[in-house]
This record gives C-alpha cells, sequence and structure tokens, in this order.
C-alpha cells in the first residue's frame, strides 16, 4: 500500500481514498505574470510523477490544477506591457504549456481559472459572510482567523506569534481589520484595475480563496490530497484550510504534500530575488528530456540544487538507458523463441517491478526507484551480450523497462525508421574503408556522421546506430 508523508500530522501515512481506486487530487498552479523558472516547472513535475505513480498502480486519478490569472503582479505586469491583465494571462499561460509539454507533462483534467470562477468566489464569500466568519469593510472583505478555533494546524503557526508579527504592519488595510490577523476574501477595486461587480461593490477576489473555491468545485467538498510547494504551507494553505472547513465543516484535504525548493548556489530560487533560470532558456540550451529526468528523479520533498553537472549527469544517465534500451531491441531480431532458463529470467525481471513499487510505495521514493532502472538496465546489457537471446525474455525487460520511466515522464522508442540514402552510403563507404584498413577515411566518416546526430557502435553482432544530440 502506498504511505505518503502527510505535512498535516508530520509522519508518513498508509493512503487510504475517498472512494475506492480513486484519487481527487488538487494542485496549486502558477501565477501567470512571467515565463516560468526551473524551480516552478520543479513543482510541476514532482507532482506529474506522482499523479503517474498513483495511475501506474491502478488508480483513477481526477486531477485538477489552477491557473491564477487575477493578482497584483499580472495588474503590475500589464501596466508595463502595455496590455490587459486577460492578456498578460493568456500569454504566459501558452508559455507555461509550452514549457511543460515540453517536459512530458500530462495536462490536468481540469485547468480552473480565476476570472471564469467569480460567480462561484462570490457565492463562496457571501456563505462565509452569512456563517459569520467574513465580514465586510468599505467594499473589502476579510475572513474572522481568530473564528476558526483550529488555524494553525497545518503549518503549526502561533497566532500569539502572527499577532505580533502582524501589530507592525500598519497602513489602509488594517484600519478596515477587526483584527490585525484577518485576510482578504474580496479586494475593492483601485482606479484602473480588473474588477468584477459584487455584493460589495467592484472588486476581485483574494488570492486564498480563489483555490477553495476552484479545489471544492470540481473535487468536491473533502479531496484526498492537496499539494504544492511547500513555501504555500503558510498563509495560502493554512487560509484555504479555514476558508473551506469553515464553509462546508467538512475536512478539506485528508492528505498535504509539498514539495522541495530548487536551489541555486545553495539559495532558494526565485523571481523576487533574481537567482533563477526559466525553463523557455534551458530548453533552448539542453535536451527537456534530460531536464525532466533531473527533477523527476529526486525526491520530491528534498530540495535539488541546480547546476550544469546536474543536468550534464542527468543527460548522461539518460544517454545510458537510451542506448541500453535501442542495443536490446536490436537484439530482438535476432532472438529466438524460447531457451530452458526463461523462467528463471522472467523471475528476475519480475523482482525489479516488485523493487520498484516497494521503493515508489514509499512516499514516492523516486532517487530509489530510479536505481532500481538502473539494475534492470545493467541485466538488458549483460543479457544482449549472450551468444543468444529470448525474444520472451527480452521482450519483456524492455516492456518493464518502458513501464517503469513512464513514471518518471520519460518515452523510450526504438529507432526504426531507415537512414536516409547520403547517410546509409557513408555507413557503407566506412565499412569498405575498415576492410580496406583506410581507418582514418572510416574515423572521418564517423565523425561526419556524429555531426549530424547519427551515433555508430561496432560490436560482435554487426553496427547499431542511433539518433543522438549534436554536441553543443
Amino acid at each position: 500500500m502506498i504511505q505518503l508523508y502527510n505535512t498535516l500530522t508530520r509522519q508518513k501515512e498508509t493512503f487510504v481514498p475517498l472512494e475506492e481506486g480513486k484519487v481527487k487530487m488538487y494542485v496549486c498552479g502558477p501565477t501567470v505574470y512571467n515565463f516560468i523558472h526551473i524551480g516552478n516547472a520543479r513543482s510541476t513535475v514532482a507532482f506529474d510523477t506522482i499523479r503517474r505513480y498513483f495511475t501506474y498502480r491502478g488508480y483513477d486519478v481526477n486531477y485538477v490544477s489552477n491557473f491564477t490569472d487575477v493578482d497584483d503582479k499580472i495588474i503590475r505586469a500589464a501596466a508595463e506591457l502595455g496590455k490587459t491583465a486577460p492578456e498578460v494571462a493568456d500569454t504566459f499561460i501558452k508559455a507555461f504549456y509550452e514549457d511543460t509539454e515540453a517536459l512530458e507533462v500530462q495536462k490536468p483534467d481540469h485547468s480552473p481559472r480565476v476570472m471564469e470562477s467569480i460567480p462561484d468566489i462570490i457565492s463562496f464569500i457571501e456563505a462565509l459572510i452569512e456563517s459569520g466568519y467574513g465580514y465586510e469593510s468599505d467594499g473589502d472583505v476579510y475572513y474572522r482567523t481568530r473564528k476558526f478555533k483550529t488555524y494553525g494546524k497545518l503549518s503549526r503557526v502561533s497566532l500569539d506569534e502572527l499577532e505580533s508579527g502582524a501589530s507592525n504592519r500598519l497602513g489602509e488595510e488594517a484600519v478596515k481589520k477587526e483584527d490585525p490577523l484577518d485576510f482578504a476574501l474580496w479586494k475593492a477595486a483601485k482606479e484602473g484595475e480588473i474588477s468584477w461587480d459584487s455584493p460589495w461593490g467592484k472588486g476581485r477576489p483574494g488570492w486564498h480563496i480563489e483555490c477553495s473555491v476552484m479545489a471544492t468545485k470540481y473535487l468536491g467538498d473533502t479531496i484526498d490530497i492537496h499539494a504544492g510547494g511547500q513555501d504555500l504551507t503558510f498563509p495560502h494553505h493554512e487560509n484555504e484550510i479555514a476558508q473551506s472547513e469553515a464553509k462546508t465543516h467538512k475536512t478539506f484535504a485528508n492528505y498535504w504534500i509539498h514539495n522541495g525548493f530548487v536551489t541555486m548556489n545553495d539559495e532558494k530560487m526565485s523571481k523576487s530575488v533574481g537567482n533563477f533560470v526559466l525553463m523557455k532558456e534551458l530548453r533552448e540550451q539542453h535536451d527537456p528530456r534530460a531536464l525532466r529526468f533531473f527533477m523527476a528523479t529526486a525526491h520530491y520533498r528534498r530540495p535539488i540544487n541546480y547546476s550544469l553537472d546536474a543536468i550534464e549527469e542527468a543527460k548522461t544517465n539518460l544517454g545510458r538507458i537510451e542506448t541500453a534500451y535501442f542495443n536490446a531491441n536490436h537484439r530482438l531480431s535476432q532472438a529466438v523463441e524460447s531457451k530452458t532458463k526463461d523462467e528463471n529470467l522472467l523471475d528476475d525481471i519480475h523482482s525489479f517491478r516488485e523493487q520498484f513499487v516497494t521503493q515508489m510505495d514509499d512516499d514516492f521514493q523516486t532517487q530509489n526507484g530510479i536505481t532500481v532502472v538502473y539494475d534492470l538496465v545493467r541485466f538488458i546489457n549483460r543479457y544482449v551480450e549472450e551468444a543468444d537471446v529470448s525474444k520472451q525474455v527480452l521482450t519483456s525487460a524492455l516492456s518493464l523497462l518502458e513501464e517503469l520511466l513512464y513514471v518518471f515522464g520519460i518515452t523510450l522508442s526504438a529507432q526504426t525508421d531507415l537512414l536516409d540514402e547520403e547517410i546509409e552510403a557513408l555507413i557503407e563507404e566506412r565499412e569498405q574503408a575498415r576492410k580496406d584498413k583506410n581507418f582514418q577515411r572510416a574515423d572521418e566518416i564517423r565523425d561526419e556522421l556524429k555531426e549530424q546526430a547519427i551515433l555508430l557502435e561496432d560490436t560482435a553482432q554487426g553496427i547499431r546506430w542511433k539518433r543522438g544530440q549534436v554536441d553543443a
């Protein structure tokens, strides 16, 4: 059974879904005012990997991830770019999909946007006001934090500490609040800002209410898993709990999971600090599959340090897997139908699957799961060097490799299309040069093919080739 670390209880728990065989999962999505950096992508990849593993284990996952398309940052970006807030949001949602599709991230089942959810948000706030948890003040609406008796149960924050910090923040908003700890559900419109009509006048939603509304709308009053970056634990997720449970009087989410940061030079990557690398730029410099591999094979709760060396290591490891897969497919055409020791080898292959599940069932230990994949690759590499190989064994090993790498978001495919006539001629010329002991010409042709991303490997079974990357 799958065990996961629940931020709410600070311990690993056995996952028990609300409905057998189904997972209702909500992930806080991006605020779309700029291109995403690798830290944003890490969160998206981490939870896509977890989603894939649930699917691999036979669960039907209803996966919802939102876009925050109304926000102070979006409004500022719109003013700077001379665009409307919806135009800015549309631009960067499109860019987000370009980045994440390159990383083989599966689209959510639902991707709600705040701008499309305004009527639901207003209704939700009205319910909070009616129950005494919300109150209007000069066009703004606030949540009475102290009224929710278990406030702080997720983040373990102290109301006394919060009060001490809040008392130092004075300003127009503080005057409107009954209590410094209260937070905004609805913000009165400022001149020139995008706004919507509401019972409290023109305005727009507060940040926290948006996710409460979109999560419950698409997944129900109680959901299985709520996920996001660890920096969202407080105040965002804490406030989501307070709002949602005050309205429904039900547990909002049974499990809370949070991913670790991406660091650069041991500091958290952040646009506000300026130490970030955009995915858009990284995709131009590196194979996106290697970037995915780098992020997906790290345990989701641990920080990962971005460096060019780390990306190169991921690229090398992925290349070794691909080479083994290609070579095995090449031998498959020469494989025989059966061998006397097939059963023992098939048992070995089955044991790799069991080891993988054991590691991944333990809070999605991807760093251990990929180690099992490396062990399987070594098994394949040894097996294809045997004089004769079993089609059944090789097919089973290749199928398992594809199966396990699906979880990491890596799709393998054997090269089956023919080389064009020019390259075929060069390979034939190289073979003749080798027979003539003209090794200089043979090496020249190998280098020429490499420049065209055609990589050759001389083996006892003949030449094997694959498409690779042209070295930068």
